[in-house]
């Protein structure tokens, strides 16, 4: 989720779990509460997780779980690769593509893909965002069920952008998957609380556009981009083809080959 941080983030641990409060500071470049104790939000890390809190709202924390939960049913009953995710990033019987997803967000989409088999790299340029799926990733590395597929996902706690500039020709992603923060205005479709909370603490999307120019001179096969069913095309540009479900479309950008010299 490529968007720009508006109110500070600071990490407080619950009794027991302070010695991993610094490596996580190290790691991700956030203070610490006792470094910042007016921040608006905490990360605060417990011995079940590391969630997301507000100081003054009623609603609940916000972290990224793997094994149970929405993924956790959708990773057993979720379609398999006829659902349109898959169908998008050109996902075939006996085929995962290599795939970026260049705005991880919470990664449940990345998860998903991962599930299918493919290996995924989440670029997420926000600390906070970043520190939220590490702490996911290290937990279901510790589930039996699931760690073959967390091993499968690549966290870059970056922006894509910048790291997809470091890539060498032959390191090119196959797919790059977008996600960028959905519309405002009439084609907005209703989120779910946990992304309310996201959308307030990151603020609005301001460079999808710049990232998205970027994939379509990246990609070895597709660019796909996740739109709100009814949502115009990202900078008014007609995709090759789209996948739609209930509520969602990926536009797919087919890649055309470079010519030789």
């Amino acid at each position: 989720m490529e968007t720009a941080p508006r109110q500070a983030v600071c990490l407080h641990a619950q009794p027991g779990q302070e010695p991993e409060l610094d490596r996580l500071a190290r790691r991700y470049g956030l203070p610490t509460c006792a470094a910042q104790p007016s921040a608006d939000w905490r990360l605060v890390l417990t011995p079940q997780r590391l969630q997301l809190e507000a100081r003054c709202s009623r609603q609940g924390p916000v972290y990224v779980d793997f094994v149970g939960g929405a993924l956790g049913h959708r990773r057993r009953f979720g379609g398999g690769r006829g659902q349109p995710l898959a169908r998008a990033v050109g996902m075939q019987r006996g085929r995962s593509p290599r795939i970026l997803d260049a705005t991880a967000g919470l990664a449940r989409d990345a998860f998903v893909l991962a599930s299918l088999g493919s290996e995924v790299t989440l670029c997420e340029r926000s600390p906070v965002l970043a520190a939220l799926i590490g702490d996911g990733l290290r937990r279901a590395l510790l589930d039996s069920e699931v760690a073959a597929i967390a091993r499968r996902m690549t966290l870059q706690p970056t922006d894509a952008a910048d790291w997809l500039a470091e890539l060498a020709p032959e390191q090119r992603p196959e797919v790059i998957y977008l996600d960028p923060m959905y519309p405002a205005g009439k084609d907005t479709v209703l989120v779910k609380k946990e992304m309310q909370t996201l959308q307030r603490l990151l603020g609005p999307d301001r460079d999808s556009g710049r990232l998205f120019e970027i994939a379509l001179a990246t990609a070895v096969r597709r660019v796909v981009v996740k739109r709100p069913k009814r949502a115009a095309w990202l900078l008014g540009r007609r995709p090759s083809v789209s996948v739609e479900s209930r509520k969602t479309r990926y536009d797919i950008y087919l890649c055309q080959p470079a010519t030789p010299p």
